[in-house]
């Protein structure tokens, strides 16, 4: 029953992509907020994050896109007065702040409450000694630990147990701050970090059982004391590799039945310890060889494995755990997905789940590709089938990293002495190193010795490799055809093997009637029928998914996996479209693949398929659903790059034809258009080779940018300004894009202007755009990475104009029907074109929230035949909305070791957080602040920059002489900046003895450091160091003049007091 109390609630969100804290809290924030509403109740939502569905104005009753500080949840709390706060939706940050509000005495003054769980639960699940003597009073065993709050404790009890030692920090997520120290040196460095980062300074010291299978336990409790199983998932690493980072299967696979019942009862007894009133994640150590046990932690939230959990099921976690929190018990709330039974009753799977990691190393080429215990991944595939194997090679094929079966040649031909090397390795490939080194003779018995993955999942692995082997051999009759499909092989695979084509591949079995099946995911094994129509494909079973339909069918492809590049702002665009289609009276179909998002909710879509996003896969669906169209601009450039094959499948694309996609993307094309158009951009050439490619640029002058054509985020994009560097960058692309021949490599002139970009809306004829965005970065810091505005203040009206222009021009030549993404360069007031994307971009969440444009609704309605002119917002350029919206972009560099944290042309962050007030200054601030950038009025700063900006730097410290700023730097930077009248104190450089600026970081006396780079990847550069180290130390790093410049004058701007809220559900 509703505690009746309750009317008026506040969610805390978990504010920008991280690494360890991804889009599984939007998906969950929205579907708790939904489920809220659904009970009558006021919803007050706060977040940072302007990319997600979250903090769209539909889902709250009021929105607050602002800072998730302490300071900022207290004024709302006084302007909004909520009975009760709801923090477990909001991952670490929302459990952190609730306990900050909660110590600080603010809930007992503002009369709010907790409710889902208490601050005493968080505190005995978070707080490492509480959780231990919480474990011990229930019988429930721990790992050999000792909490410390000193590196001497820590390095003393480590002494006592013997290395290794896991080091696990206290209120942190993803591992972060966490790791394996195997010597006192190693520890040091750990533990000092660990307890930095910790809210409560303390760092759990415990003996490393690495080896051990991990499983974890998703389940869910209400208050009258009922509890139930979610689901069990096992880790295909053992204990020593984060989950995040870890394979993970659902349901577990090894175990026996003892053992599962063994710890589903810990779970359950360990939930009911903490008085937990919603979801809960439990993480275990189970020697393989024994019933013996120990519980790592626990998670009293929604979580990452929450989000996996709820997908893998179909049952509606989030949803459930907002509902108990209201008071209703699991036997009161009904299931969702089957509309007959209760939550109370437990979900059953009758398939195999597999959960694959998607990591960022593409993007950071010079780092650490080691995994251990603090996480490193920025997304995650999840595939469904009725095997291991099946699903293990559908996730390889969803990651979008050109494999397709987890046996590769590049590894292969390393040979068996290499492998048996390279299996000590737990690094991002370690998987495709075990399936070459069964494929070259290793044994499963040596495999497992080194790796300690379960000999099942070995012999899995095994069964590919021997199939593949048999169709090596040129051996493939029906029986065999139908075995390797139920492994999981592509028709490609399966042709490679064989020396033939896909296509007859394609014939062959289906000659023999060897076709996919869609089956239900219905989260009760088929004991009872579902309403809810979420499938995926496998062969030999029955198809559960009817077609048959009177309505227009259309089919949205999603984005895949969270990258930097491609993040939640597609997810966005695709579940906003399907929305739009639904209200047009469409019937929507959506293929994702993402257990975190949105868009593969099992109530988004009309019809869901969890399945990968290439040509073979997404054929199964068309054949089976037959849809009268499909739309792709909205999965980023995953749905992009599947045009031509959906065009072959002969599937009508809605919006801009595939012809003009190509002429936006094509060099030779793009620059006819843009000559006919009378539109300037940068001079550059299309190259294919490295040789022509330094003449090129030789030809154009350096510096130049180069980057490949047909990606995203940058990718594999650099300024070059020699030969040297054009070697070095084509190696890094040749490695990273394997299409060359089809998209080669342009080289441009590189202007050093101001990048200024627009998002427009256009119907063939007309064009709408909600707003003219300029960088505070000047060009090359992609635009993902730099600080951008809304409305543009810095460029003049008649650039503005012209801008508009350029655009309508554009949109016109190249037929764009839907949403296009222009960015531009202005440099001495002349405004050239970088680039064009027809399709939906990164910024159109933003800019529709700031100016309350539905862009994605809009441009849905046009695809399927509206004119701008029939619809309410008018043409050209919108009116402005009377705020400045400024969006920053949040990087993850702390959990990426060795990884530079200079910005240029290829994109780094993970995520953004959007700073939103009627003052420029204190928008710009709030934005700062959001992404834990605060630098005080009187912080002491370090400046050390190449020679090339040494003039510009003293232009921009002679505005704050007067300041309170306490300016430090190395000497050569030092008489410069004295020369110009600057106060300033010498500090030695890192690689110089001491006291030097390594000291003063280790000694927390440092607030800011800017720093811009010399040119060149090489790390034992003291720039390259001093930047780690920063990372490393907690402290801002700025490599980019114009942001510093930004972030000093907003904090001398704004007073620190001043507060003022704005809830964008009413603009």
């Amino acid at each position: 029953m509703i505690d009746k109390t309750i009317k008026k609630v506040l969610v805390i969100g978990s504010g920008p992509i991280v690494i360890g804290q991804a889009a599984e809290f939007d998906y969950a924030g929205t579907q708790a907020c939904r489920s809220l509403k659904e009970e009558g109740i006021e919803v007050v939502l706060v977040n940072s994050n302007p990319a997600t569905i979250m903090t769209d104005k539909d889902i709250a009753d009021k929105v607050y896109i602002e800072p998730l500080t302490v300071r900022t949840l207290e004024k709302i709390i006084e302007v909004e007065r909520p009975d009760s706060i709801l923090p477990t939706l909001g991952g670490q940050t929302g459990l952190n702040l609730a306990m900050e509000l909660e110590e600080k005495g603010i809930l007992e003054k503002l009369g709010t409450r907790l409710i889902g769980i208490s601050a005493r639960a968080i505190k005995m699940a978070e707080d490492r000694q509480e959780f231990k003597d919480t474990m011990e009073s229930i019988d429930e065993p721990c790992i050999e630990s000792l909490v410390v709050e000193t590196v001497k404790d820590a390095v003393d009890f480590s002494a006592k147990i013997g290395y290794p030692v896991i080091v696990r920090p206290a209120y942190t997520l993803g591992g972060t701050g966490g790791g394996i120290a195997y010597s006192e040196e190693e520890l040091r460095e750990i533990a000092s970090n660990g307890i930095r980062l910790s809210r409560v300074n303390q760092v759990l010291i415990e003996k490393c059982i690495s080896g051990w299978k991990e499983i974890e336990y998703e389940v869910m409790r209400d208050s009258k004391g009922n509890c139930i199983t979610i689901c069990s998932m096992e880790n295909v690493d053992p204990v020593g590799i984060h989950t995040g980072d870890s394979i993970v299967v659902a349901p577990t696979q090894t175990l026996s039945d003892k053992e599962c019942q063994m710890l589903r009862a810990s779970a359950l007894n360990i939930i009911s310890a903490l008085g937990i009133q919603g979801g809960c994640n439990v993480q275990f150590a189970l020697e393989p060889h024994s019933f013996k046990y120990a519980v790592i932690e626990v998670n009293p939230r929604v979580s990452r494995s929450s989000a996996l959990a709820s997908k893998a099921t179909g049952f509606p976690i989030a949803r459930v755990a907002a509902k108990i929190a209201l008071g209703l018990g699991l036997d009161e709330i009904p299931n969702a997905v089957t509309g007959k039974t209760f939550a109370s009753f437990e979900p059953a799977i009758d398939y195999c789940v597999v959960k694959f990691p998607k990591w960022p190393f593409d993007k950071f080429v010079t780092a650490k590709r080691e995994l251990g215990t603090q996480m490193k991944a920025t997304g995650e595939v999840m595939a469904i089938a009725r095997s291991f194997e099946a699903a293990m090679h559908k996730a390889v094929n969803s990651l979008e990293e050109n494999r397709q079966s987890i046996l590769e040649d590049e590894f292969i031909s390393l040979g068996k002495e290499e492998l048996q090397k390279r299996l000590h390795n737990a690094d991002n490939e370690r998987f495709y190193v075990v399936a070459a080194s069964i494929y070259c003779g290793i044994s499963i018995d040596t495999i497992y010795d080194i790796t300690k993955i379960d000999k099942w999942f070995l012999n899995g692995i095994k069964n590919i490799v021997d199939m593949e082997k048999h169709l090596m051999e040129g051996k493939c009759d029906r029986e065999t055809m139908l075995k390797a499909k139920k492994l999981g092989l592509t028709d490609t695979v399966i042709a490679k093997n064989l020396g033939i084509t896909a296509d007859a591949v394609k014939n062959m079995r289906e000659m023999w009637g060897i076709t996919p099946a869609f089956s239900l995911v219905d989260t009760c094994a088929a004991e009872f029928a579902a309403q809810t129509p979420y499938y995926y494909s496998d062969f030999g079973i029955k198809n559960e998914s009817n077609p048959a339909t009177n309505r227009k069918k259309v089919l949205v492809l999603g984005s895949g996996p969270i990258r930097i590049g491609q993040g939640i702002e597609f997810d966005y665009c695709s579940v906003h479209c399907v929305w739009a289609l639904k209200q047009l009276g469409c019937e929507t179909i959506i293929i994702n693949n993402n257990p975190e998002t949105v868009s593969t909710d099992f109530d988004v879509a009309d019809k869901l398929y969890f399945e990968p996003l290439t040509p073979e896969f997404v054929r199964n669906v068309v054949e089976l659903e037959k849809p009268d169209g499909a739309i792709v601009q909205f999965g980023g450039q995953t749905a992009i790059k599947l045009t031509k094959a959906l065009t072959e499948m002969g599937v009508k694309i809605y919006g801009t034809d595939a012809d003009d996609v190509d002429a936006a993307e094509d060099r030779e094309r793009f620059d006819e258009t843009l000559e006919k158009c009378a539109i300037p951009r940068p001079k550059g050439k299309t190259v294919f080779t490295c040789e022509e490619a330094i003449e090129a640029a030789n030809q154009l002058g350096y510096p130049v940018l180069v980057r490949p054509s047909y990606v995203l985020g940058g990718q594999g994009m650099q300024i070059a300004v020699c030969d040297e560097d054009i070697r070095e960058f084509m190696g890094i692309i040749t490695k990273t894009v394997k299409e060359l021949d089809e998209h080669p490599v342009l080289v441009d002139k590189y202007l050093m202007g101001q990048e200024v970009e627009v998002d427009a809306i256009c119907d063939g004829e007309e064009v709408l755009i909600p707003g003219i965005m300029e960088h505070i970065d000047r060009a090359g810091i992609h635009s993902g990475d730099s600080i951008s505005v809304y409305p543009a203040n810095r460029i003049s009206k008649s650039v503005q104009d012209t801008i508009v222009d350029y655009t309508n021009r554009l949109a016109k030549a190249l037929n764009v029907i839907g949403m296009m993404n222009i960015q531009f360069i202005v440099m001495d007031n002349k405004v050239y074109i970088i680039e064009v994307n027809p399709r939906s971009s990164r910024t159109v969440p933003y800019i529709s929230k700031v100016t309350g444009i539905p862009a994605i609704a809009l441009a849905t309605e046009i695809m399927l035949g509206a004119k701008l002119k029939n619809l309410p917002y008018g043409t050209g350029l919108y009116r402005n909305s009377g705020y400045y919206a400024i969006k920053m972009p949040v990087f993850s560099f702390e959990k990426i070791r060795g990884a530079d944290t200079s910005l240029g042309p290829e994109m780094k962050s993970t995520g953004e957080v959007l700073g939103i007030s009627r003052n420029y200054n204190e928008a710009l601030l709030k934005a700062f602040e959001g992404a834990g950038v605060n630098l005080p009025k009187d912080g002491k700063i370090i400046v050390t920059v190449c020679d090339k900006d040494k003039p510009e730097i003293c232009q921009l410290l002679k505005r704050f002489k007067d300041s309170e700023f306490k300016f430090y730097a190395t000497e050569g930077t030092k008489k410069l900046l004295e020369d110009e009248g600057i106060n300033v104190t010498a500090v030695n450089k890192i690689s110089e003895e001491s006291p030097n600026i390594l000291d003063m970081l280790h000694n927390g006396e440092v607030s800011l450091i800017i720093n811009t780079p010399t040119h060149g990847r090489v790390k034992s550069r003291d720039g390259f160091k001093l930047r780690r180290i920063a990372v490393e130390a907690g402290v801002t790093c700025i490599t980019s003049l114009d942001a510093a410049r930004s972030l000093m004058e907003s904090a001398t701007m704004v007073e620190n007091d001043t507060v003022t809220l704005t809830n964008i559900a009413e603009l």
